[in-house]
């Protein structure tokens, strides 16, 4: 079985081919993604209609170079089109999932309307084999989420933030030391001549049972240590840095802690803890949810870092997963700019509009 998938929910406009035997077994045959960073540098952050319109740009000889590197396919020879449908930027999704469907229509293929966050959520079965149920830690500029991941199209999410995103916090911190965009990398590189110990700031939610994120009283009071101590040094900025993350790591540890007690609590141990999404990249998190999945007995999941960002092997991968169980979608599936993953989620988001 051979996808195209095809993602364009934010800032990265790509597509991958991915084939997979009879069994589990996937392979990526290609995975092409180009960044739109430079685009939105100047801003400190994405720009929804610069972001749509790069797409527009771009997508077209993305797909043609994804489909070259996978053998020189033809769409003849896939069995499916997945196009990420959301949720994201509504321009992005729009774009991503029209192209989905006029190749699945002039290729008389089936489409699969992927979640973003479905994709994310089975990435570590394409990359690590893991076996249901596990808990995914799903951490991005948009999401960070707890949750149980019971089978395809099946999840349970026992966690959130109730604020702002992690990668939206290292995004923000970033922006105002006056890092480039985006703030994530340059931290985690500023962090590594700074010392963690010299600001101590709160762990917002750390000890509590429930297992939620709150992101945004970490991030008021790094602007209240910056706006007191004016200009910045370059060590000043260091020291902010590595006292920001320490602070990230002890949160992420903590929460995802609370969050294996939750699992236990209602669905019994968990095969393995799976992290995704573009804060996963981050080498100091990974060796801290490495020892942590050591110390509690359980197998740890990371995708490399390439697949934890935006990418279309993920989205191709989920439409195998899908179309496996003869989940597909016509051709009048509307795009979704919110689309949680949890059903009863989606059932609440459902009544709300």
């Amino acid at each position: 079985m051979r996808v195209l998938g095809i993602e364009t929910t934010c800032d990265e406009t790509a597509a991958a081919v991915v084939e997979a035997n009879a069994g589990q077994d996937g392979r990526i045959l290609s995975n092409v993604v180009l960044s739109q960073i430079a685009e939105h540098a100047p801003y400190g952050g994405v720009v929804p209609e610069i972001a749509a319109r790069a797409h527009v740009e771009a997508l077209d000889r993305i797909i043609k170079k994804a489909m070259h590197d996978a053998g020189k396919l033809d769409f003849a020879d896939l069995d499916g089109i997945a196009a990420a449908a959301g949720p994201g930027l509504i321009g992005g999704v729009m774009i991503g999932l029209t192209m989905g469907k006029a190749i699945a229509l002039a290729s008389s293929k089936p489409l699969v309307a992927v979640n973003h966050l479905e994709a994310h959520a089975l990435t570590a079965r394409l990359t690590d084999k893991a076996s249901f149920p596990y808990l995914l830690l799903l951490m991005s500029g948009g999401h960070t989420q707890l949750v149980a991941v019971l089978g395809v199209g099946d999840y349970v999410r026992i966690g959130t933030t109730l604020d702002d995103a992690i990668g939206e916090a290292f995004d923000k911190v970033g922006k105002l030391l006056g890092l480039p965009f985006p703030g994530g990398p340059q931290i985690e590189l500023n962090s590594r001549d700074g010392d963690p110990a010299r600001f101590d700031f709160p762990r917002p939610m750390h000890g509590r049972e429930t297992p939620d994120f709150s992101l945004s009283g970490l991030k008021t009071a790094v602007r209240q240590v910056v706006q007191a101590h004016g200009h910045l040094e370059q060590a000043d900025i260091a020291d902010v840095c590595a006292s920001f993350q320490a602070a990230i790591l002890d949160i992420v540890v903590d929460r995802t802690r609370a969050g294996l007690r939750e699992f236990r609590k209602r669905f019994g141990l968990p095969q393995a803890l799976v992290v995704a999404g573009g804060v996963a990249a981050n080498s100091v998190i990974r060796q801290a949810l490495l020892r942590l999945a050591s110390e509690t007995g359980l197998r740890l999941a990371l995708p490399p870092p390439a697949l934890c960002t935006d990418n279309g092997a993920m989205i191709a991968w989920a439409g195998i997963e899908r179309l496996r169980l003869g989940m597909t979608d016509g051709l009048d599936f509307a795009p979704r700019p919110r689309w949680p993953l949890d059903r009863q989620m989606e059932k609440i988001a459902g009544a709300k509009a």
